[in-house]
């Protein structure tokens, strides 16, 4: 299997930098939401949710990212006040007892604000700065880091029949004109991290081509993050519920991190957190304990 170059980058955070290439990051999910599609309804309770961020936290998290909306297939967008009302307490506490990197999961230029200014470090917006014409300002005004990620549409419809010519230049197409917007509207590229969208109106086919490809992605000398954590393709190959799809995403994101992957987004850190020791010694043609 060939392993693919991962270049080292700086990503500036509020009060210290990151350094992504060393080694891949693990970043835990905490869905605050009655809907997500693997975990909705686990964790939309503020004690339940606290208690998950610590255990992400505590199971070796490198970034905690945190969603009070949920993007799923033919999902319907959430209110600002409810998004708000789920996850600017999680922020908070999580902030007063860890300097963990908190990442944002919102497509709302004012959830990202309050959430930064309740101690977020970065924000993840599934839309690429398309659905709030104000996120871009605020990833500017704000220097946090942005991901921005590759979809087909929208969360209702983006499942409904997604076709492509290309792929893979496809998304590396739409991803380089976002990253083309952010910094005419002043977003610093050097903060930019990139996320191919894993079935984010793709087939199960898309996906995989995504992953087997993913070393195509460096071509936009970025960072990448790869999101497959439980996602419906894998149960399409494995006939397996949501709950059941770990060992498929290990696999995936060893594929990822061979391919170049920076940072891993998954939902049980701590069965992930040794899938990625073993694929990075692996990646590294090398062990030293």
């Amino acid at each position: 299997m060939a392993v693919s170059d991962r270049k080292l980058y700086n990503i500036k955070l509020r009060d210290r930098v990151i350094e992504l290439g060393r080694r891949t990051l693990i970043m835990g999910i905490l869905n605050i939401t009655p809907d997500s599609f693997s975990d909705g309804g686990r964790f939309d309770d503020y004690d339940r949710a606290l208690a998950r961020g610590f255990e992400l936290i505590s199971a070796g998290s490198d970034i905690l990212d945190i969603g009070g909306e949920s993007t799923r297939p033919g999902s319907a967008p959430t209110p600002v006040e409810v998004e708000l009302e789920r996850v600017l307490p999680i922020i908070r506490e999580v902030r007063k007892n860890s300097d963990i990197p908190i990442s944002i999961d919102t497509e709302k230029a004012e959830v990202a604000i309050k959430a930064l200014e309740a101690g977020a470090d970065i924000i993840n917006d599934v839309s690429s700065l398309r659905f709030d014409p104000d996120m871009a300002r605020v990833a500017a005004q704000s220097g946090a880091p942005l991901i921005l990620m590759h979809m087909l549409g929208i969360p209702k419809t983006m499942q409904v029949d997604p076709v492509y010519e290309s792929v893979i230049s496809e998304i590396i197409a739409f991803l380089e004109e976002r990253m083309k917007y952010a910094v005419e509207n002043g977003v610093d590229r050097n903060q930019i991290i990139v996320d191919p969208g894993i079935g984010f109106g793709k087939t199960v086919t898309h996906n995989l081509k995504i992953i087997r490809d993913l070393d195509s992605f460096s071509c936009m000398d970025r960072p990448i993050l790869l999101g497959a954590s439980r996602k419906r393709f894998l149960g399409a190959i494995l006939g397996r519920p949501e709950m059941e799809r770990e060992l498929g995403t290990a696999v995936v994101d060893a594929f990822g991190i061979a391919g170049g992957a920076h940072i891993v987004r998954v939902h049980d850190v701590a069965f992930h957190r040794e899938a990625v020791r073993v694929a990075e010694a692996i990646r590294d043609g090398c062990f030293a304990a």
